[in-house]
């Protein structure tokens, strides 16, 4: 018999046993489902952010869809539009990045740091 190899013709590695493959299933597929659970949680969820001294506020879905809009009366200046927009930017784009720090940490302590690509 030549070095390294058992009777199989495998070098020094068992054979798989069914056992192994089961319980890997069984921990994907309750990782799938922990991860289904944590994606209907963070889409259900909220992130407002505002712009301005709270002159506008914004919220967004963990969907990432704007729901709400809030501009205070005082800051819409006719003279100076360019100002309210930038502040409506500002808000907006700060409640998408929070919905998204948020989602990239849960997901990264469920999947314990592993790289995954979702």
């Amino acid at each position: 018999m030549a070095k390294g190899f058992n009777s199989r013709g495998r070098g020094g590695m068992p054979p798989m046993g069914g056992g192994m493959n089961a319980n890997m299933m069984k921990q994907v597929q309750k990782m799938q489902q922990d991860m289904l659970r944590m994606q209907e949680e963070l889409e259900a969820k909220t992130y407002t952010a505002a712009a301005g001294g709270g002159a506008v506020s914004a919220t967004v879905t963990g969907k990432r869809v704007l729901s709400a809009l809030t501009i205070d009366p005082d800051a819409v200046d006719p003279e100076d539009v360019e100002m309210l927009q930038d502040m409506i930017v500002a808000a907006v784009n700060e409640a998408m990045r929070a919905a998204e720090q948020d989602s990239a940490a849960t997901m990264q302590g469920l999947t314990g740091g592993l790289n995954l690509p979702f």
